[in-house]
């Protein structure tokens, strides 16, 4: 899909590579889901408070590009069936989620939100990243495509797994979708970047630790040489569990730009394609001599293919519940 205004100025070439990317300024805003018992009612009340601190973080901030957590309209965990579930939530557009467009298109910017989506079939819901564009319009839906563990239908949870990547053309550049736990599958984010994404938006409701969070920010970021935006959860959802924010921004080269707490709040930064990739580390003055994308041993991948595409597991014992009993 694409939204690239007339005005703009062509592509630009960098090292080799034609990029799309505009400078803009980009946001991740953390707001706290109500955390009672899961209803119309609850859904509408947290849609119109992140269409609030949307705007609100737009109107401080001149962002183009707003990034809020995963399910965002419900809360992560939400202590009801996936039946129950499914008639609750509702595919994109949609009634329930229509503030957040509503606010993308009358302030003028890109929203992406976390939200669950209804499936073909009575319990089957995905956990769904959507981007709207500055007009209102649904520009992207990417469908989660490594559920955790107690979110999997298969184990006991209430989430049916995606199965393809989201890239999406704007006229910022080249955005991928990724949510929270994907973002422990370096080539999820390899085949997002390799597919042009040159900003990587991460909506989350992370529940491990927060050098777990930051880590893979970081490593995602400078594996693949883009920008990642995760946006972060804080407070209690309708199951009980708790988030502690700490939202970022990630530079190419693996600096973190901006962060913030963990209470409801926004954090925002700069993204500038002509500098993400000046320098080798953040301050120095030795040049950036390698790109992680173009320097890859093709041969060996292509020679190990079959490994990288095949079952695996780790050698160390864990414990992992048995679905029958979750």
């Amino acid at each position: 899909m694409q939204s690239r205004r007339e005005e703009d100025v062509p592509d630009e070439v960098f090292g080799g590579t034609v990029v799309s990317m505009r400078a803009f300024t980009a946001a991740a805003v953390q707001v706290q889901p109500r955390h009672e018992e899961l209803s119309p009612d609850t859904i509408k009340a947290n849609v119109e408070h992140c269409a609030d601190w949307v705007e609100r973080c737009v109107e401080s901030t001149g962002a183009e590009l707003v990034v809020l957590p995963e399910t965002c309209t419900t809360g992560f965990t939400p202590a009801v069936t996936p039946e129950k579930l499914w008639d609750l939530v509702e595919g994109f557009p949609g009634a329930m989620t229509e503030p957040l467009h509503e606010v993308a298109g009358r302030v003028g910017v890109h929203v992406v939100y976390g939200a669950y989506e209804r499936g073909p079939e009575r319990g089957v819901v995905y956990n769904s990243a959507v981007l709207a564009g500055p007009t209102g319009d649904v520009l992207g839906v990417y469908r989660k495509t490594h559920p955790f563990c107690t979110e999997l239908r298969s184990r006991g949870g209430w989430v049916t797994p995606g199965d393809d990547v989201c890239v999406v053309d704007t006229d910022l550049g080249r955005i991928g979708l990724i949510v929270c736990f994907d973002g422990d599958y370096p080539e999820l984010s390899r085949i997002t970047a390799l597919k042009g994404a040159e900003v990587i938006c991460r909506p989350s409701a992370l529940l491990r630790s927060a050098d777990i969070w930051e880590l893979t920010n970081r490593a995602r970021a400078y594996d693949n040489h883009v920008f990642v935006v995760g946006a972060n959860a804080v407070g209690i959802d309708p199951g009980g569990m708790l988030y502690y924010g700490n939202s970022m921004i990630v530079t190419p080269i693996a600096e973190v730009i901006g962060r913030t707490s963990t209470y409801e709040s926004w954090v925002s930064a700069r993204l500038d394609p002509a500098t993400a990739m000046a320098a080798l580390s953040p301050g120095s003055s030795v040049p950036q001599g390698f790109d992680h994308l173009a320097d890859r041993n093709l041969e060996l991948i292509r020679r190990h293919v079959d490994t990288l595409t095949g079952e695996g597991g780790t050698s160390f014992p864990f414990d992992r519940p048995d679905p029958r009993h979750a």
